[in-house]
């Protein structure tokens, strides 16, 4: 295989509600600044992989806009995925391993404030027995979390969780909820669909991410210390919530295996709702050594088609200032962690 590295990692800052821009408008600063901070012209970019979602658009081929913010001219080679930025970032990687393409450009962008999220993401239920009650996505995630309960756990897990996701946030300007709530003051806030409390759910987020990828010795005449990736994977479930156990991640787990995840000090975990944190943990075999979701993670900022990139992005930060060594980044969709994605990186 081809040795590829994330090189450069730019985010905009996440917001609850960006009414001073459109997305094109917070996309835009992001690329110029994830192009500028790889040391690799514009024009050298090879290949362009984005991750958008025309429901949260509003309007067919969202991609389209968004090219507005990369600049289509002189033609450029581009692809698109309507999935988050990581799956963007996984057709990048193939891509490369061809051997005619030896940088890309990977971005993911959405502004969910237009519509209402939790009824937007119904949409992705089967669409003949259960799209039509119209549970939402904190519906069918407090379904997972009761499950996860009764196999044993509790909610001060949850709030625990809850409470070092905010505590990290502090430390990260891109964030949009960070705190220091101790794990008593947030199981006294009232449930918003039991089991779960409003701090339990990822916070509807606008904003955009980017990140460039090299391959072999362009990744090391540009950067310092690239954050190479080792290990790649994505796995599927059902997507019938009775058709797999909610308590576990099955999908995660094998994909942490076809990836590698070992060794690891840092992890970015993809984890919208509190209790999904330990599940994905225990999925990827992490122990009490590695710094989980250093950044806040999701439930401090969740921009959706971005922020499985930005657990991307995190991590190879990281790596390349060389405050960790080797991470594992993840990222999910769909109801109840039905689609996961595991990234292996490691500096060298």
């Amino acid at each position: 295989m081809r040795d590829v590295a994330v090189v450069s990692f730019a985010e905009a800052p996440s917001a609850r509600a960006r009414d001073d821009a459109n997305e094109v408008e917070i996309l835009l600063p992001v690329v110029d600044e994830a192009i500028k901070r790889s040391g690799i012209g514009r024009k050298e970019i090879d290949f362009t992989c984005s991750g958008s979602c025309d429901y949260l658009a509003g309007a067919p081929f969202a991609f389209v806009s968004g090219l507005d913010a990369v600049g289509a001219w002189p033609p450029i080679r581009e692809s698109h995925v309507e999935m988050d930025g990581a799956w963007a970032m996984y057709e990048a990687w193939v891509r490369m391993q061809h051997g005619d393409v030896d940088t890309a450009l990977v971005y993911g962008f959405g502004k969910s404030s237009l519509g209402d999220l939790p009824h937007v993401l119904t949409l992705q239920l089967d669409p003949y027995y259960v799209a039509p009650l119209w549970p939402d996505a904190i519906d069918t995630a407090a379904l997972q979390a009761r499950a996860w309960l009764e196999a044993g756990h509790d909610e001060r897990e949850m709030a625990e969780v809850v409470a070092r996701s905010r505590a990290a946030a502090a430390s990260n300007s891109n964030a949009q909820l960070a705190g220091s709530p101790t794990v008593d003051e947030l199981l006294a806030e009232p449930y918003l669909a039991n089991p779960l409390r409003r701090h339990d759910c990822p916070p509807v987020s606008d904003g955009a991410a980017a990140v460039v990828l090299a391959a072999g010795d362009k990744a090391r005449e540009v950067c310092e210390r690239p954050a190479w990736i080792r290990g790649i994977d994505h796995r599927i479930e059902a997507p019938a919530l009775g058709g797999r156990d909610l308590t576990v991640s099955a999908s995660s787990r094998k994909a942490g295996e076809e990836a590698g995840v070992d060794g690891v000090d840092v992890a970015e975990l993809h984890a919208p709702f509190s209790h999904q944190e330990p599940i994905l943990r225990d999925a990827l075999g992490l122990g009490d050594d590695v710094d989980v979701n250093p950044s806040g993670g999701a439930l401090a900022a969740n921009v959706m088609m971005a922020a499985g990139l930005v657990r991307i992005g995190e991590v190879a930060k990281r790596i390349t200032d060389g405050t960790a060594g080797r991470g594992v980044a993840h990222a999910t969709s769909g109801a109840c962690l039905q689609q996961n994605l595991v990234c292996v990186m490691e500096g060298d």
